[in-house]
């Protein structure tokens, strides 16, 4: 029952925010590089720091990690009504990843490893923030990651807080999984959202010894990767908004349903995430499978890359 309440709460103070976010004129304006053709409510996504400080009344959840999703989140919004300098936003990146690293104890462990997992989760989050741009890509792909931590048992003990967040984001994604999108998550939404399953991803593999979970990410990360590298190729400021994305291209350029794309991204996420947990119950999740299975996911993403830019290339030609 308790979930229940939570989850129509969680409508209510969606819905109050968007009385607020229209009263104060905090919306997205198309442009042309923008993937929605429409005036749009901006910062829908705070109900994820929200849902986070719930979690941490109701006991769920840890100071650290709270104080680090809402430190961020916080940042986040304000940047979305008034863009802020570089400094802010990589300060706030920079005190949140502390506290993470704090409450998985992860400065007693060897120096050198510390370095390499701070630029792990600030290219993450940075990622998946730039990820965000059609219909319900940001809050499926959320989703099916939370589902997945879920369902792995050394994370029962984060089972109400995992569940509050998922709550989230089906509460936003009634809003933004739709052809015409009543809100996007904005900064607030889509940082936070990163910082939080960033947690979870050091968290299972801190707690398994499984370095192979990371391929729970797989789809956004090589996704997000390889545009990054053809971005610089092209000599592209990378962090300016574009439309380069694999799942651009086809929701833009090729025409699919928005929507379709997204559900279609989650999905295969899924279907990966439940091939690794398999693998992993049979004790074959080994570095050279993961790796080779990552090689192979590469390859692939290359070839349909590849083939949509070549049909684009043709579609253009004969325009």
């Amino acid at each position: 029952m308790i979930y229940i309440a939570l989850f129509f709460l969680l409508i209510g103070i969606e819905l109050i925010y968007f009385k607020i976010a229209d009263k104060y004129n905090i919306i997205d304006k198309p442009n042309s590089r923008s993937s929605h053709t429409s005036i749009t409510l901006r910062g829908g996504g705070i109900i994820f720091p929200i849902a986070i400080l719930i979690a941490f009344f109701l006991g769920d959840i840890s100071w650290e990690l709270t104080l680090a999703v809402v430190l961020v989140g916080l940042v986040s919004f304000i940047d979305d009504i008034k863009p802020l300098s570089q400094l802010p936003r990589f300060a706030s990146h920079v005190i949140a990843v502390g506290l993470v690293f704090y409450n998985l104890n992860l400065y007693s462990e060897a120096l050198w490893l510390l370095p390499i997992v701070f630029v792990l989760l600030i290219g993450w989050v940075n990622a998946f923030n730039f990820m965000d741009g059609i219909n319900g890509i940001t809050v499926l792909y959320a989703l099916t990651a939370i589902i997945t931590f879920a369902y792995l048992p050394l994370n029962e003990a984060s089972l109400p807080v995992l569940i509050t967040m998922a709550l989230s984001c089906v509460v936003f994604g009634l809003f933004n999984v739709r052809k015409k999108a009543k809100t996007f998550a904005g900064d607030v939404g889509s940082i936070s959202m990163a910082l939080f399953l960033g947690y979870f991803m050091i968290k299972s593999i801190i707690d398994s010894g499984q370095l192979g979970y990371i391929l729970f990410f797989s789809v956004y990360g090589i996704d997000a990767i390889i545009t990054i590298i053809n971005r610089l190729l092209k000599k592209e400021n990378i962090f300016q908004p574009h439309r380069s994305h694999l799942y651009q291209y086809l929701a833009n350029e090729m025409g699919y349903s928005h929507v379709a794309v997204s559900i279609s991204y989650a999905i295969l996420q899924l279907g990966i995430n439940i091939i690794i947990i398999y693998v992993d119950t049979k004790g074959s999740l080994s570095l050279y499978f993961a790796g080779g299975f990552l090689v192979l996911m590469t390859l692939v993403y290359l070839a349909v890359r590849v083939f949509i830019v070549r049909q684009l290339s043709l579609k253009e030609s004969r325009a």
